[in-house]
């Protein structure tokens, strides 16, 4: 599984160049420059152009780039993916995912226009259909061919279509999006919670971010620059859970642990699941501080 730190993930519109200038300086993990909601159909080609030139332009550091292409119900989409086949970037986001098949399609057409392997797939899980069929879209990345990587959950979308309430703390939608956590990790997949719309709710923002933490998700897709902050603190290890890890990884290094299988550690016992879980925490907490001293 990917172990990049993926707390905030900020939505650029493609066709805003003072935007792009200003990501540079931003502390999110990620940038999605989108091709879609945000850019009228007249506006289409001029924001592929401003996209490439601010991609090619370069200048964000350790920051995973994605654009966001139109769905496959659009008649944008192909020219989307020619523009963008031959920038750096780290994935194609793509919405409106309907069931596996919708993957297959877009792996060919990526394959096809020539994007570099290294460019994955992150497919937006936003449609009843796609809730549905999301074992089977996940087992879409057993097929080595197929750069599908994350999902980004679409909770307006869903709740659009589905006549859902869009309440504290989403309890109609729980069961979907626990649904669209469980079938991420048995597939290896990392996993973004969706956007919270009140820009200027942080608290509701906070108390959104905790619970797609504590229902396993890797962190939050934003809509503006003042959401960061708190995306970044909920989803980063706490420094006692980091602490913490660092113990149980010492105490396993120890030569008289080596081959044990469990261990006494302050009392408690404590499995290699724990040194497995631990090493993940540890891998996230360096890695933000490669990226941010101080903040890890």
């Amino acid at each position: 599984m990917d172990l990049r730190p993926r707390r905030s993930l900020l939505y650029m519109p493609g066709i805003n160049a003072r935007a792009h200038e200003k990501a540079r300086t931003l502390p999110a993990d990620g940038l999605i420059f989108d091709l879609e909601d945000s850019v009228a159909p007249e506006e289409k080609a001029n924001a592929r152009a401003r996209i490439t030139e601010t991609v090619n332009a370069g200048g964000f550091g350790e920051r995973e780039i994605a654009a966001r292409i139109n769905g496959l119900e659009s008649p944008f989409w192909r020219d989307d993916l020619a523009a963008l086949a031959k920038l750096p970037l780290d994935a194609i986001v793509a919405p409106k995912i309907r069931g596996a098949q919708d993957i297959a399609t877009l792996a060919v057409a990526m394959a096809e226009a020539g994007f570099s392997p290294r460019t994955r797939l992150w497919a937006m899980i936003e449609t009843p259909r796609a809730v549905l069929d999301i074992a089977d879209i996940a087992a879409s990345a057993e097929d080595a061919s197929c750069p599908l990587a994350l999902f980004i959950l679409g909770t307006n979308d869903i709740a659009r279509e589905t006549h859902a309430r869009m309440v504290k703390g989403r309890a109609p939608m729980l069961s979907w999006i626990s649904q669209c956590v469980l079938a991420a990790r048995a597939y290896g997949l990392s996993i973004l919670d969706s956007v919270y719309n009140d820009i200027k709710d942080l608290d509701g923002l906070r108390a959104e971010c905790e619970q797609g933490r504590d229902l396993g998700m890797d962190g939050k897709t934003v809509i503006h620059p003042a959401q960061i902050a708190v995306a970044n603190e909920v989803f980063a290890p706490p420094a006692a859970e980091v602490e913490e890890a660092r113990k149980i990884a010492a105490a396993f290094a120890l030569p008289e642990n080596a081959a044990k299988g469990v261990i006494n550690l302050d009392g408690r016992m404590v499995e290699r699941l724990h040194l497995e879980m631990a090493q993940r925490t540890l891998a996230i907490a360096d890695a933000i501080e490669r990226r941010h001293p101080g903040q890890a």
